[in-house]
Parts: structure tokens; sequence; C-alpha cells
């Protein structure tokens, strides 16, 4: 199990590090704004080609929240980090191709049960999507995405605040405080230049109701009545290119001959 999990955690450090990389290879402010506004990607078809994946900033929050079937208040919890990956495309003509690829997550819940008392609790995800894009996928002036994803969540952190102050917090690596994977379905579009939008709602609890723990020497399962089916949109989910030629003239006419098919 240990080698199983280090395994995990090498595949979410090196889809960091190939995040980094790409970005790297920008040599340029103009080339850094090219990759930020998404420069289309697609065109090539019957080819698999590579694209930015990851979502962007993330508003996440339960669509209700209940506990022992009471109605607890729910806050949207809104997040930039950490939240990237890449996409592996395969276009089948200029209107209709699938994708898949890696994306690292960081989605949670805030809840207050009353004036007094704030949760937040969030998890980091590696998940791997599995859609298809039907629209103008030649040149990305517009075109709709959806699918579904297998989520690995492989950390969890929960902070306790009461009257407005941190009182306490704590961080474990693959918690049984959440279900290890998380399925899920999403759907948005993408238009011109690299804006987008997509939902994406989990479709088992966010908290493991068979969780047990040990206070003050008495077993309890903090999480047996508490219901939360997670949702979240994010104003970006990119198709846009991440490798750069270094020579741009080149890169240019590449370009252009594998969009013009």
């Amino acid at each position: 199990m240990k080698m199983k999990r280090y395994l995990i955690l090498l595949a979410a450090a090196c889809l960091l590090q190939c995040s980094i990389f790409a970005q790297e290879k920008t040599d340029s402010t103009k080339d850094w704004k090219k990759m930020a506004f998404g420069e289309y990607a697609g065109g090539k078809k019957n080819k698999v080609y590579t694209s930015w994946g990851g979502d962007g900033p993330l508003l996440s929050f339960a669509t209700s929240v209940k506990d022992n079937g009471v109605h607890v208040r729910n806050i949207p919890r809104f997040t930039f980090f950490v939240n990237i990956g890449t996409n592996f495309n395969y276009d089948f003509n200029k209107n209709f191709g699938i994708f898949t690829g890696l994306n690292i997550k960081n989605i949670g819940l805030i809840t207050k049960a009353n004036d007094s008392v704030k949760l937040k609790r969030r998890v980091y995800t590696l998940g791997v999507p599995l859609g298809f894009k039907i629209g103008d996928l030649r040149h990305g002036r517009l075109f709709f995405f959806a699918g579904g994803s297998y989520d690995l969540a492989f950390n969890y952190k929960e902070k306790q605040f009461l009257n407005g102050d941190k009182k306490h917090k704590f961080n474990e690596w693959f918690s049984d405080r959440t279900p290890l994977l998380m399925p899920s379905v999403f759907a948005g579009f993408r238009f011109q230049p690299g804006f987008g939008l997509k939902v994406q709602y989990y479709l088992n609890d966010f908290f493991n109701k068979d969780f047990q723990e040990t206070v003050n020497g008495v077993a309890t399962q903090p999480y047996k009545n508490l219901e939360a089916k997670m949702f979240f949109v994010t104003l970006s989910y990119d198709f846009g290119r991440i490798n750069y030629h270094k020579d741009k003239y080149r890169h240019k006419h590449h370009y252009h001959a594998e969009t013009n098919f």
C-alpha cells in the first residue's frame, strides 16, 4: 500500500513538473500572454496532441449539507491554488474529438453550524477525465465538452474557527475522512481567446460515513449522519497550446500547417 501511495505521489509530482517545464519554455512576455489566453492547440486531425487541461479559479460548494437531516449553512469556497493539469486530445474531424488527461484539483466546502463555529475542509485530488468535444475544433472559436472523471483524494485538510479565530487544524495524506475515489460528471464550453466555463458534480458524498476515530477513549463516527454532495464551477478549463518553438517563424508556420488541413 505504501508503494502504491509513493507511485501516486510521484505521478502528481511529475504532473506539476511538466506544467512548470512547459511554462519555462516560453521565452518572452508575448509567449506568456499566448499561454495565459490559451492559443488553441486543436486542428490536428487523427493525431494525439497535448494541451492545458487544468481548472482555473475554482468556486466549490456542496449542493446541500445536512447533519442528521438538519440543514447546515454552506458557504461557497473560492481558490486559485492548485488547479493544474494536462489533456491528451484526439480529434476525428473538425467538429468532434475526445480527450483524457491528468488534473490536480483543490476542492472543498465551508460550513457554519452557528454564528460562532466555522469549519473549512478541503481535499486535493488527482483526476483522470474522459470526455468529448463538439464544435469548432479547428480554430477553437466555440465548442462544448462533457464527460466524466475519476479523482483520487490524496490530501485532506481541516480548519476550525471560533468567533473568527483559528483554533485547530490538521492535514492528512490519504485520509479515510473522505472516499479514496471520487467519481464525477462535468460539462462546459470554451471560446476564443481561451475563456471558458466548466461545472463538475461529484456523485458520492464528500465525507466517508464509515470513518471512525477515538475521542477521549470513545469510538465515534463523526460523518455517519453528515451529507454533502460536492459541486464546483471553474472559469477556465482550457485546451490551449502548451508547446512553443523557440523559432517563432517555425512555430507560426507549423501551427498554420497543422490547423488548415
